[in-house]
């Protein structure tokens, strides 16, 4: 019997070992939050739930990483991306990084007015802050919370340089606030394309929109003055690798600036999601793309030290790089990075801006 559930990407819903918490199962209350498809099975319904942090802007001095700042509005993410290594933070609420990552959501309606209160900060170092590290910031929910959109409000008052990363066309929803910031040089955009494929596209990532729609949304920013870079990430062996130039060759065409990547990271609850992810929808090459992913890894399912967890290693590894540094050649691409400007910076004053 099939473990697939229509429009989500996990099969399972086990709740995590790490923190000895008890597996979830489904109760009553569980099923007052579904509806029913193709007959008796439950599909989970999204639910967002509102926290309210303390501070919006997170710290990180990951040496591989290209920020020291970052913003996430939403915790969990309805794109479903199998792959995704922001999972196991749901662990965190004593929920599980399957189906509830996907369905159950912690929005963050007060992340614009953290924003200009760490803003207004004289101890606030003027760098890029970085949204859509964890998870999207133009997952379905912002069409109706446009919290990302009233951050970038707060970030273009304060003339703030500010990265973006995102797998959805909602980005161009704000395309009068971008191209505002692209014209000071203070936004640059990442758009995912894992995939031209949307029968693959529709169990790897299933909420997440058409492939084809991002490519237009990079041809919109382009056209417009965004810097936009696709992101072909992550590349999994045997099932999207087969892209790799085709995806490059058709970003480049819709006017992207650079394209880049990452092998598939599999860290702590990801694995075991995936590897049944695997055995649903590929039980014909399952074995053949864990071992392929385990000799990147360096003999694990995953690997977390830095530096190697963004690249991969050996032989298989080496190939993957070896044909993406080809076609990116090929497509024109130079390497060109985008450096954003931290010399407008203006600091709120209070709840207002200043009118001088």
């Amino acid at each position: 019997m099939t473990n697939a559930i229509k429009g989500r990407g996990a099969t399972l819903n086990a709740a995590s070992k790490r923190f000895k918490l008890p597996e979830r199962v489904a109760d009553g209350d569980w099923l007052d939050a579904v509806e029913q498809i193709d007959g008796d099975i439950p599909r989970p319904k999204t639910t967002v739930q509102i926290i309210h942090p303390k501070t919006i802007i997170s710290k990180n001095q990951s040496p591989d990483l290209g920020f020291t700042q970052s913003i996430n509005t939403v915790q969990g993410c309805e794109h479903g991306c199998i792959y995704c290594f922001a999972r196991p933070t749901h662990a965190y609420h004593d929920l599980s990084p399957g189906l509830d990552f996907e369905t159950r959501l912690f929005a963050k309606p007060d992340a614009a007015a953290l924003l200009r209160k760490e803003l207004s900060r004289k101890s606030h170092l003027v760098s890029p802050i970085a949204m859509g590290t964890n998870t999207d910031p133009y997952q379905p929910i912002e069409r109706d919370w446009k919290i990302t959109r009233q951050c970038l409000e707060i970030l273009w008052e304060c003339r703030h340089p500010v990265y973006i990363t995102t797998k959805s066309d909602r980005i161009v929803r704000d395309l009068d606030l971008l191209t505002r910031l692209a014209q000071e040089r203070l936004v640059a955009v990442m758009i995912s394309v894992t995939s031209l494929n949307p029968l693959t596209a529709r169990t790897l990532e299933p909420r997440a929109p058409h492939p084809l729609r991002r490519v237009e949304a990079i041809r919109t920013l382009a056209q417009s003055g965004v810097p936009v870079v696709a992101s072909i990430s992550p590349i999994i062996p045997a099932i999207t690798d087969h892209e790799i130039e085709d995806i490059i060759e058709r970003v480049a065409s819709a006017g992207a600036l650079d394209a880049t990547y990452i092998p598939v990271r599999l860290p702590h609850e990801v694995a075991p999601l995936f590897r049944a992810w695997l055995e649903e929808h590929y039980p014909d090459r399952a074995a053949k793309v864990m071992a392929i992913i385990r000799d990147i890894r360096g003999g694990r399912d995953n690997d977390p030290n830095f530096g190697s967890r963004m690249r991969g290693r050996g032989v298989w590894a080496d190939l993957i790089r070896a044909r993406f540094q080809k076609a990116r050649r090929r497509a024109g691409f130079t390497g060109e990075r985008v450096t954003l400007r931290t010399d407008l910076f203006r600091r709120p004053e209070g709840d207002q801006m200043s009118l001088f």
